[in-house]
């Protein structure tokens, strides 16, 4: 009987010692879908974002004012007195301005699981250089996503991001003949 219970004893501690979490496994299985969720994990984000802003002003005033005097005298056929004056002022301005601004951005980069909140959410960053000619296009992104925002095939869509922080830059001979020289950003400075 003393075996019986030591066997169970000991297997029992096995079992233990060798149990999986489920929570570490229940998005591994073979029916469901591959979704990032946790830390390392990868995921696909498809940027695209389109932005529109317009703004119109139109503005009109005018102010005007007269002072007029008038005075006339006779004696017999003689006149004395005939004084006329007249004094006018007027002030107007009108105007106008409008600015408008459209930007459009599609892009697909991958990103990796930074960190998890005590929520569930995950901290997403990721980057992607590419270089044409001496050329660089720089993509850095980052933010957080909801597990429930993540596609089927471990995609979300950059609207989707919260806190998101896209970042297109470029570097280069383009780039830097874009930009004015050393001498007009200290005249712009200075003045």
């Amino acid at each position: 009987m003393k075996k019986i219970i030591l066997i169970f004893l000991s297997a029992a501690c096995c079992t233990f010692l060798v149990a999986q979490d489920m929570r570490q496994n229940y998005n591994r299985s073979i029916f469901s879908d591959q979704k990032a969720n946790r830390i390392g994990d990868a995921v696909t984000i498809l940027v695209i974002e389109a932005s529109s802003a317009s703004n119109d002003s139109k503005t009109e005033t005018s102010r005007g004012s007269d002072i007029s005097l008038a005075s006339s005298g006779k004696t017999g056929s003689t006149t004395l007195l005939d004084v006329g004056a007249s004094i006018g002022t007027g002030n107007s301005f009108k105007g106008a301005g409008s600015t408008a601004s459209n930007g459009s951005v599609r892009a697909k980069i991958s990103a990796r699981v930074d960190s998890l909140f005590a929520n569930g959410d995950l901290w997403i960053s990721g980057n992607r250089t590419i270089s044409i000619n001496g050329e660089d296009q720089i993509v850095n992104i980052s933010g957080v996503v909801r597990p429930s925002d993540i596609q089927a095939d471990n995609s979300v869509y950059s609207y989707s991001i919260s806190d998101a922080v896209i970042v297109f830059k470029g570097k280069g001979m383009t780039s830097d003949n874009q930009e004015p020289g050393w001498l007009t950003k200290l005249f712009h400075w200075i003045f």
